[in-house]
């Protein structure tokens, strides 16, 4: 069925403004005059454009731009716009602000766009990869419904949300990580330059070596002679996993693995619900239908069950089934007090608002579960070393027990 952007009136001159699915302009008329709403426009959203906003633009360089760079753009954008200054005046002063080369550049870019006659989100839309469907979905939106200023505030907030969780998991994994790194680079100091000293002694000496010492001196003496050789298996290994992990199978397993380990598994799910929640209830306010609302964030999310999960969502709303019945099939990844707040937000019709709830919720989860790591992981990462350690000594003490036994 096609796609449909709209503006209507109540009779109390209520304005609502968004995107819809429809048979036809007369069905959308007739269901927005049942819901006490009169149109004053209806335009189709042609097929060719959505295919444009569906691919990346090859001068797309906004992808080394942080995340911060685009909350604070729109925070300003709509500070500008409620201030009175118009869209395309509002765009070029914070391209003159920007320090980012690229960032200016593609701002410098829209700016021209719309000087040619375009609008704010036709100029989004020629940088897909850049601003993302929820970015340029919701300025469309707004654009329609005449509250541009108020959408952008909106994103704001949401892209606020998002880079304060993407900062508190990059945190809470930068101790583990840092630990293992050092680690990493002890133990190939160790079989490469101070191990092959000592097990020297020991072939010297001629005497019996255990397994695990024989072990210990094959893995030395590969680095050592074949240093080159295990360098290109190494970085051929890195090459390989940024390959698999890029196809759809490798998304789906790292995606299996990351839902399903205990270690990780509770964080993700609070993290995706957290993302979903805040998104869909963003897009909600602004107009934007439920079932695309369920395609864009198919599209914002990473992870492959997600994704899935949010397309067959898609795919059953339009069949009449509630949201929060489709969240319930889908326990493995929605916790059940998801899809009863949602439940809750579709008999009171106040989706938007137990959604932001919800999120914040499983935001302050997050908060509580990144603070905590150090001391889930530390037991771990305790193991791990402590095991390592012990391979070590254990190795080095055997020969020596059995020299000292051969002596007497």
């Amino acid at each position: 069925m096609p796609k449909y952007i709209y503006t209507a009136k109540s009779y109390d001159g209520q304005t609502k403004g968004g995107e819809v699915i429809a048979r036809d302009e007369k069905a959308l008329a007739t269901q927005l005059r049942g819901d006490g709403f009169l149109v004053t426009s209806i335009t189709q959203v042609k097929e060719e454009e959505l295919a444009g906003r569906a691919k990346p633009n090859f001068l797309d360089i906004f992808n080394s731009v942080p995340l911060k760079e685009k909350m604070v753009f729109a925070r300003n954008l709509s500070v500008m716009i409620s201030s009175g200054l118009t869209v395309s005046r509002a765009v070029s002063n914070l391209a003159l602000q920007v320090e980012h080369k690229g960032f200016k550049k593609i701002l410098e870019d829209i700016f021209e766009e719309m000087q040619s006659g375009k609008t704010l989100s036709e100029g989004f839309a020629k940088y897909p990869g850049v601003f993302g469907d929820l970015f340029i979905n919701m300025v469309r939106v707004g654009e329609v419904a005449g509250n541009l200023d108020e959408v952008l505030k909106i994103v704001a907030v949401q892209l606020e949300k998002e880079h304060n969780l993407k900062g508190k998991v990059k945190g809470a994994m930068i101790y583990p990580t840092v630990i293992l790194a050092v680690m990493l680079v002890i133990g190939v100091l160790m079989l490469t330059y101070v191990l092959p000293q000592m097990l020297g002694v020991f072939k010297d000496m001629g005497a019996e070596l255990p397994p695990m010492t024989k072990f210990l001196i094959l893995i030395s003496d590969t680095m050592r002679n074949n240093g080159l050789a295990v360098a290109i298996v190494f970085i051929g290994l890195v090459l390989f996993l940024r390959f698999f992990l890029g196809r759809e199978s490798g998304k789906k397993a790292l995606s299996y693995f990351t839902v399903h380990v205990p270690i990780f598994s509770p964080i993700v799910k609070q993290v995706n619900c957290a993302r979903f929640a805040r998104i869909f209830s963003s897009l909600l306010k602004s107009g934007v239908s439920s079932i695309e609302a369920l395609k864009i964030i198919s599209n914002t999310l990473s992870n492959y069950y997600y994704k899935q999960a949010f397309l067959l969502g898609a795919e059953e709303i339009q069949k009449g089934i509630p949201l929060s019945e489709i969240l319930a099939k889908h326990q493995d990844i929605f916790p059940l007090l998801v899809s009863q707040i949602v439940q809750v937000g579709e008999e009171t019709g106040k989706t938007d608002t137990v959604l932001i709830q919800l999120a914040e919720f499983y935001e302050d989860e997050v908060d509580q579960v990144t603070k905590n790591m150090s001391a889930i992981v530390e037991p771990i990462l305790m193991v791990v070393i402590g095991g390592a350690v012990g391979f070590f000594a254990v190795a080095m003490l055997q020969p020596m027990y059995s020299m000292m036994g051969s002596i007497k």
